[in-house]
C-alpha cells in the first residue's frame, strides 16, 4: 500500500469516542494523510412477529428521528475533535434498511486507503443495529483495517509484530502495513511452524525481512517451534515484545450466510485489548 492519503474512521452512532479520534488525528499527521472521512450508520428497530402484525407509524417515525439525532451528534463530535488537525474532513452516514452496517462501510471504502475501527466487543455482538461487525468488515472492505484498542489515543509503533504465514493474505497484510512499518522502531517477523518445518520457516521469514529491507524497513526474523495453539503462541510473543501493533492476514470462509474467521484472526487480531492491522 502506498502511503495513505485518505483515512476513514468508523464511529458508533450516539457514542462519543475521543480516544479513537485523537489516535486518528495523530496517525493522519504521522502518515501525512490529507483527508479523514468519518462514517457511521444505524439500522432501524427490527420488528419481529406475524406478517400481519401492525406497527404504529408514529413508532417508526420516532425511531427514525432518534437515529437522525444520534448520527448528527456523532458527526458534530467528529468535526469538533478533528477540526484544525486534518486538512480535509468529510462525513458519511446512513440508515441501513438492507444488509449490514459492515456492508455500508465496506462500500464506502472506495474513497479511502485505510479504515480505523474499534474492536468487536460485547456490545457489538449483541446489537448489530448500532455496531459494525469488524470481522465482517475485514473480509468485505478490500482495504486494510486498523483495529484499535478502545483505550488507545495514539498508535504505539515502538515494537511491531508481523505474524507470518506463507499465504496470499499474509503477503497482502505486510504490503498494506508498509507505511506503518516504516514508522516503527523495531519490527519482528514471526512464523510458528512444526519442528520439522522450522528450517523452511526461517528461510521464509528471512525472505520477508529481505523484502522489507528493500522497502526501507529494518526487521528481524524469528521461526518458533509450535508448542501450543498458534494464536496463543503469537499472543505470548506479542506480550513478550510489548508489541503496540500486530500485523496479520485474515483467514476466513463462508458457512451458510455467515463469515467465519480462523482462530488467528479471531483470537489474536481482533482482541479489544490490542491494536492490529488486518488484511484479507
Amino acid at each position: 500500500m502506498t502511503t495513505p492519503a485518505s483515512l476513514m474512521v468508523c464511529l458508533t452512532a450516539g457514542t462519543p469516542d475521543d480516544a479513537r479520534l485523537m489516535l486518528v488525528a495523530d496517525l493522519a499527521a504521522r502518515l501525512k494523510a490529507t483527508k479523514v472521512i468519518g462514517i457511521s450508520a444505524r439500522q432501524p428497530i427490527q420488528i419481529y412477529g406475524s406478517p400481519d402484525m401492525h406497527v404504529p407509524p408514529k413508532f417508526v417515525s420516532w425511531d427514525l428521528e432518534q437515529i437522525d439525532k444520534e448520527l448528527k451528534v456523532t458527526e458534530q463530535h467528529f468535526r469538533s475533535v478533528l477540526e484544525g488537525k486534518v486538512a480535509t474532513l468529510e462525513w458519511r452516514s446512513t440508515v441501513v434498511t438492507y444488509g449490514s452496517i459492515a456492508d455500508y462501510v465496506a462500500e464506502q471504502m472506495r474513497a479511502a486507503d485505510l479504515v480505523i475501527s474499534a474492536p468487536q466487543e460485547g456490545g457489538a455482538l449483541l446489537d448489530r443495529s448500532r455496531y459494525v461487525d469488524v470481522a465482517d468488515l475485514v473480509l468485505r472492505a478490500g482495504r486494510p483495517v486498523l483495529v484499535v484498542a478502545s483505550t488507545e489515543d495514539k498508535l504505539d509503533l515502538q515494537d511491531v509484530l508481523v505474524g507470518w504465514k506463507d499465504t496470499r493474505e499474509a503477503r497482502r497484510a505486510v504490503e498494506d502495513a508498509l507505511p506503518l512499518l516504516k514508522l516503527a522502531d523495531r519490527v519482528t517477523v514471526v512464523e510458528i511452524a512444526d519442528t520439522e518445518d522450522l528450517a523452511d520457516a526461517r528461510s521464509r521469514t528471512e525472505d520477508v525481512v529481505g523484502w522489507l529491507a528493500k522497502h526501507g524497513v529494518s526487521a528481524s526474523a524469528r521461526a518458533v517451534a509450535s508448542a501450543d495453539q498458534e494464536a496463543g503462541q503469537l499472543g505470548k510473543m506479542a506480550k513478550e515484545l510489548d508489541a503496540g501493533l500486530v500485523v496479520g492476514g485474515a483467514y476466513g470462509h463462508t458457512r451458510l450466510r455467515e463469515w467465519v474467521l480462523g482462530g488467528i484472526t479471531r483470537e489474536l487480531l481482533l482482541r479489544p485489548t490490542r491494536c492490529s492491522l488486518v488484511s484479507h
